[in-house]
């Protein structure tokens, strides 16, 4: 017989071995960052070489995508072969295009013509405002940076904290950053998030400690204490200067509908480790990944609602752990305009004789 640990998480599922996206089979990561003056940004690229049946859901006020129409499940569009995530503002939308050129020497992408590399690579992206953080505005990430991300691909595990779109990221005034998780369920069947924390709101309660440390598993995080340092003097919201975006994927076989509603129901992982969530100051995206080739999952099939509703359910527990780690991993960073301030070094109290896994 199989219990709950107080959040809902089962005893019997258990994070894979990278805890990381790319425990999902069929899927790489690769990451480019610079963080030296003016620079403060980076690029990180999901590639999934066989491609993979895609969807999005995108809740924040202010977001910066692209290709998003074509994950409609109204639409034509078999998949995807990359998702971009990337600082820069819109103008980082630029790395995907670096990404879909380096696919379209490999040959991967929609088949539109006989020739070997007649093809179209789908490359849907996502923003986040990072301008000028590192003190020049104009330092920002261009096509080649997404081609060196996609050639840095791989199912290893993924630098967190200050590394690809997370170099520049903030989150309520602390140092934002990029964060993974994976978990493996009792059915075999693998769930991954990656997200990069740049929201308005906060990942930290008004007592010191991370909304997101109680969907962890056992020994995974620090056993955190409730800080006795004053909360820090940290820089207040500015308007269209923030977003959460994020990337979950399974190697459970979702037809295109199920894969946009496990994009939606994600977003429950967010509203779970930042508050405020999805506000007018923010362009919150998250897309879906379906690596599988069996028979595809349907929402309109009764019988596999419940095989469906545990992998919604996975995603949405496992993007929140993801942000908990991109907070532990995120590292103080001097800036022009100031220092962002890391979580750790903000609250070293919190972690007074507490090893880490991080």
């Amino acid at each position: 017989m199989t219990t709950e640990q107080p959040d809902g998480q089962r005893e019997d599922a258990r994070p894979g071995p990278h805890n990381a996206i790319t425990d999902v089979p069929g899927v790489l990561v690769g990451q480019v960052e610079r963080t030296d003056a003016p620079y403060l940004t980076g690029t990180t690229v999901v590639h999934v070489p066989e491609t993979a049946v895609a969807g999005v859901d995108v809740r924040g006020g202010a977001p910066g995508t692209r290709e998003t129409d074509l994950l409609d499940p109204v639409n034509s569009n078999p998949g995807a072969n990359a998702i971009v995530l990337t600082g820069g503002s819109a103008y980082g939308l630029d790395a995907a295009s670096g990404v879909m050129r380096s696919l379209e020497e490999k040959g991967q992408g929609i088949r539109v013509g006989p020739g070997e590399y007649d093809v179209v690579p789908i490359v849907p992206a996502a923003v986040i405002f990072d301008l000028g953080r590192g003190g020049g505005f104009q330092a920002r990430p261009d096509a080649d940076w997404g081609r060196q991300a996609l050639e840095a691909a791989t199912d290893g595990p993924v630098a967190q904290g200050n590394h690809g779109a997370g170099a520049g990221a903030r989150v309520g005034g602390f140092k934002g950053g990029v964060g993974t998780a994976s978990v493996r369920l009792p059915d075999g069947t693998t769930v991954g998030a990656l997200v990069i924390v740049n929201a308005a709101g906060s990942t930290v309660d008004p007592q010191g400690l991370l909304y997101g440390e109680r969907y962890g598993f056992a020994n995974e995080f620090p056993v955190l204490r409730t800080p006795t340092e004053p909360p820090p003097d940290l820089p207040g919201r500015i308007p269209g200067m923030n977003t959460v975006i994020a990337v979950v994927a399974t190697d459970a076989s979702l037809d295109k509908a199920a894969t946009r509603r496990m994009a939606m129901v994600a977003h429950d992982g967010l509203a779970r480790a930042i508050d405020p969530i999805h506000t007018l100051l923010d362009g919150d995206s998250i897309f879906a990944l379906s690596t599988g080739k069996a028979a595809r999952l349907s929402v309109t099939d009764p019988a596999a609602l419940l095989q469906l509703e545990t992998i919604f359910s996975a995603g949405a527990r496992t993007l929140s752990r993801a942000i908990v780690h991109a907070m532990l991993a995120a590292e103080t960073v001097e800036t022009p305009a100031g220092k962002m301030l890391s979580y750790r070094d903000a609250y070293p109290s919190a972690f007074t004789d507490n090893s880490t896994n991080d």
